[in-house]
């Protein structure tokens, strides 16, 4: 079984276990006797058909060695099939024309159509049905945020997330540990893990359920295997890779502190429909899942206080080359490499151009000369992005600044939490200072200087 890894991707939603186990049954019902070899996904590669044999060798010792004298390869995909045959192998196809290929069963569990049972053997369907695998195919191909690889987008390199994540883990734990209560504590968008870990060394936590939910397959299979290596003390540690906006995840006031560290503005970006009604739905369903005197805290970015205050902006054409027209970083090999030569001024009309059509917002602006008119949302969304060159695709999805933090407050308060006098906003200083102000500096219509805005929040909330 290629792929064995995909679990809760829309295109192999099954995990290997699960996959296997509906296998022997398979084997035991009609008398075949069967060997399980889980196989690693590859990068889209020719040497596909190679890599499999050699890494069915290595999954069982090098005591099974395939040849095209001793094997036949059953196959659904023609390219794959072909990747065999080009190695000497016979192939036979798996589904006669005309009937359901697996991808299209898939399709009919997804919709609820109950007739997928008629085409799949009877050992397949008793393992669904004891292990409610139908209602996971249904979440996992139905989600509207996830991508058909168990991310959020394509583009996104997951190794420079989580070490950003690791490496920002104790300024965030230093911010918020004063507000989090013992019981059952909820991480959602763990990333890798790390803040959970540094739970686990509070002894104030020792009695506590710790409870991580990551989205992304990439991350969540990393905190799956710290868990594994033992990097965590107490026994009540769990993962799952869910996505909070679908149906709930834990029972009604049963979360005593739930943590979302740089989410919220993810959920807002990556809505289904409208931004504000799918944060409301998640405030909603946050406390729902909150105890009594249970607390939600989020610390993330926010919008300046005045969003769409006009501003005018003036950047650094001096710091990198200034092309006559953006370019279509998709069709690059090297993205990153390409936004990193790019002066200041130019980064902003190539974020204007990838910010419009990968997160759907407006973003407009006037040429001024060497100046641009804008809103001040506008200018922090760029200013707080334009030093994300390795992610860059990825980036301009998401909007930093899409409410400010009496927004944030609102939603909450409207799902009924109570914020706390703690709660504030705040501007990250270092950035201004290293990454903003050497480069560009904004004024009010007229001329007159104006501060840099809030950059961030903190919001207590409780039930």
């Amino acid at each position: 079984m290629t792929s064995a890894n995909h679990q809760t991707t829309k295109r192999n939603p099954v995990g290997f276990d699960r996959r296997e186990a509906a296998i022997e049954r398979l084997s035991v019902v009609e008398g075949i006797r069967s060997l399980v070899v889980g196989v690693v996904d590859t990068p889209p590669t020719d040497e596909f058909a190679e890599v499999t044999v050699k890494a069915i060798e290595a999954g069982t010792d090098d005591l099974v060695r395939l040849t095209p004298a001793n094997t036949v390869v059953a196959c659904s995909t023609p390219e794959v099939s072909k990747l065999y045959e080009q190695l000497g192998y016979q192939v036979i196809g798996v589904e006669p024309e005309g009937t359901a290929r697996p991808w299209d069963v898939l399709l009919m569990i997804a919709a609820g159509n109950d007739e997928w049972k008629q085409l799949a053997h009877p050992a397949t369907v008793d393992v669904f049905e004891r292990y409610a695998l139908d209602a996971h195919v249904a979440r996992c191909v139905n989600d509207p945020v996830v991508g058909d690889d168990g991310g959020l987008t394509t583009t996104r390199d997951y190794k420079t997330y989580a070490d950003a994540f690791e490496t920002a883990a104790d300024r965030k734990w230093q911010q918020i540990k004063d507000f989090v209560r013992p019981g059952r504590i909820l991480d959602i968008g763990c990333a890798t893990g790390a803040t959970l870990q540094l739970v686990d060394r509070d002894p104030r936590f020792h009695e506590s359920d710790l409870i991580g939910v990551e989205v992304a397959r990439h991350l969540y299979a990393e905190c799956v295997h710290k868990k594994e290596q033992g990097l965590f003390s107490n026994p009540n540690v769990y993962f799952y890779q869910r996505n909070m906006l679908g149906s709930a995840v834990f029972p009604a006031r049963s979360i005593d502190t739930t943590l979302t560290l740089a989410l919220t503005h993810e959920i807002w970006s990556y809505a289904d429909g409208s931004r504000p009604a799918t944060v409301q739905r998640f405030a909603d369903a946050l406390f729902a899942h909150t105890a009594p005197h249970g607390v939600w805290i989020n610390s993330d970015v926010c919008g300046p206080d005045e969003p769409d205050r006009p501003v005018v902006l003036h950047l650094d054409d001096s710091d990198g080359a200034n092309p006559d027209d953006v370019a279509d970083l998709e069709a690059l090999a090297d993205p990153a490499a390409y936004v990193g030569t790019l002066s200041t001024r130019a980064r902003f009309f190539q974020f204007a151009h990838d910010f419009r059509r990968n997160a759907k917002v407006p973003f407009a602006y006037a040429v001024l000369g060497d100046k641009l008119r804008l809103r001040l949302a506008d200018a922090m969304d760029f200013l707080t992005r334009k030093d994300y060159v390795d992610n860059w695709l990825s980036e301009t999805h998401e909007q930093f600044c899409g409410l400010n933090f009496a927004g944030w407050t609102a939603i909450a308060e409207q799902a009924g939490f109570t914020i706390d006098p703690s709660s504030h906003a705040w501007r990250n200083d270092w950035v201004v200072t290293n990454r903003i102000a050497p480069v560009a500096t904004i004024t009010t219509p007229d001329g007159d200087p104006l501060d840099w805005p809030v950059t961030h929040q903190l919001m207590i909330a409780r039930r």
